[in-house]
């Protein structure tokens, strides 16, 4: 469905509305098998949940979700909730206030910028309340709801945070469980949605009467919150444009998620296989997009890069300069 300014291009038929319901049916049933599956691979396994709840992969953070006004997750409407490392919230606001809450910080050894809560300030790559970093994603999303709005997500809902333990749950390995819960809701609600009469109702398009000057949006994307903000000229041409990402809502978190796996799993300067998968996980469980979250100026960015050989002695070297230039050594 292709969307325009004002609505989409193109209405539902009923005839397309019946193979949705269909569609929407299948997709519960494949929610409930996928947490099923998830039970009888994972939860039954001790050493997997050993690992989700180890302290290589746990961090004492906050959390950032869109809400809607029960305090239930949505992803593209409502209010931006915070909860501290506690549970507890700390502030609920709507999307033209998000500078008022969210800033970024600069490190010299990356093109991504790293998102603190700014009434806290930049304590550095730390854990705990007095630190201002915070994670988005679906475990966030589920850490600041209070219930889910379908039942059958509500039920997996439940049972996730009854088996770690309460909220907020701080492993970061548990994000995975929370998209299996999130998949069930999204099921569920397309299925409600499919039912919905309004689906087809021909009325799809309302165009503009009025040329914007700023507009702020927040949506919650896969891989969590992202805020768009753009302000235009007369003309309605894009003047000025602020975009965070959820890898950079994430990426403080990120790098102190490597950082301790690589510290809690390698010992003796060994990293075997099985260990360098595990250290990858500390940052596959966000499901980073470095791309989108990548600021650089003037567009170009500086890369060396060293191929080693298997006795760690550099047998290649490859440079990019700022201008885009390629050297090779």
């Amino acid at each position: 469905m292709l969307g325009l300014p004002g609505g989409v291009a193109k209405r539902v038929t009923a005839e397309q509305q019946k193979e949705i319901a269909k569609t929407a049916a299948d997709a519960v049933e494949f929610g409930k098998f996928t947490l099923q599956l998830f039970r009888d691979v994972v939860l039954a396994e001790k050493a997997y949940v050993d690992l989700i709840v180890s302290d290589a992969f746990t961090h004492q953070t906050y959390y950032m979700g869109l809400v809607d006004e029960k305090n239930r997750p949505n992803f593209y409407d409502g209010r931006i909730r915070v909860v501290s490392p506690d549970g507890a919230e700390y502030a609920l606001f709507d999307s033209g206030d998000y500078l008022d809450y969210v800033a970024e910080h600069v490190e010299p050894w990356s093109y991504v910028k790293f998102c603190y809560l700014k009434p806290i300030g930049w304590q550095g790559f730390t854990d705990g309340a007095e630190s201002g970093i915070f994670a988005v994603a679906p475990l966030a999303r589920l850490n600041v709801a209070e219930s889910m709005a379908t039942p059958l997500a509500q039920e997996a809902f439940e049972e996730m945070f009854t088996t770690l333990g309460g909220r907020p749950v701080h492993h970061t390995l548990a994000n995975h469980w929370a998209r299996v819960v999130e998949l069930i809701y999204a099921a569920e609600r397309l299925k409600e949605l499919a039912d919905d009469p309004e689906l087809i109702d021909p009325e799809v398009r309302v165009l503009p009467t009025e040329t914007p000057k700023e507009g702020i949006g927040v949506v919650e994307a896969p891989r969590g919150t992202l805020f768009h903000h753009y302000q235009t000229d007369e003309r309605g041409v894009i003047e000025k444009a602020n975009l965070i990402v959820a890898t950079q809502n994430n990426s403080a978190r990120i790098a102190m998620s490597v950082e301790k796996a690589a510290k809690g799993l390698i010992s003796k300067g060994e990293v075997s296989d099985g260990i360098l998968n595990k250290v990858e996980m500390a940052f596959r469980a966000y499901d980073p997009c470095h791309a989108c979250a990548t600021h650089s100026l003037p567009g170009s960015m500086p890369l060396l890069l060293q191929v080693r050989g298997v006795d760690g002695e550099i047998i290649s070297t490859l440079q990019r300069d700022s201008d885009g230039s390629l050297h090779r050594q």
